[in-house]
């Protein structure tokens, strides 16, 4: 994070490549990063959670080992995504952009992951599945919650 800061400082038009840069680190915006920015920059602690929180790419938690992508575009509105959506996140017990208590997902709604021949769509870290239907969403999470089992979640990410 150092190098981070030291190569943007507070230089007009930095705050949000700050931002980004730090959640590329950690995978979120940690508060104690926050702090350290505000206090390293000059920034207002006030300043950075306002841009943190006006901006959806931002994540002041951290997200699961599966990030869940679920594509709202139109080709996939039209094939019936949000059925699909509620329920994977009625499975999951969350709501859209929550983890689930295990840390293993996170589910977020997208507008277009541009892969509109497989509408409708979704995306688990890089990998994209595509021509779902509420069945084979739930089947894929499934295993990869089965395959998860063996290897836990560190503690102290």
């Amino acid at each position: 994070m150092d190098s981070l800061i030291a190569s943007y400082g507070n230089k007009k038009g930095s705050l949000i490549p700050l931002l980004q840069g730090i959640q590329t680190i950690f995978g979120f915006l940690p508060k104690e990063a926050l702090i350290k920015l505000s206090r390293e920059t000059g920034y207002e602690l006030s300043d950075l959670y306002g841009v943190a929180t006006f901006y959806a790419q931002f994540r002041l938690s951290p997200p699961g080992k599966y990030l869940v992508k679920m594509c709202h575009g139109t080709a996939c509105h039209v094939l019936q995504v949000s059925q699909i959506t509620e329920e994977l996140l009625d499975h999951l017990e969350i709501q859209d952009g929550q983890t689930t208590p295990d840390r293993l997902f996170t589910v977020e709604t997208v507008a277009c992951l541009g892969c509109c021949s497989l509408a409708p769509a979704m995306m688990i870290g890089d990998e994209a599945y595509g021509k779902l239907t509420p069945q084979s969403a739930l089947r894929i999470v499934k295993e990869l919650k089965r395959a998860s089992i063996s290897q836990p979640i560190a503690e102290n990410l």
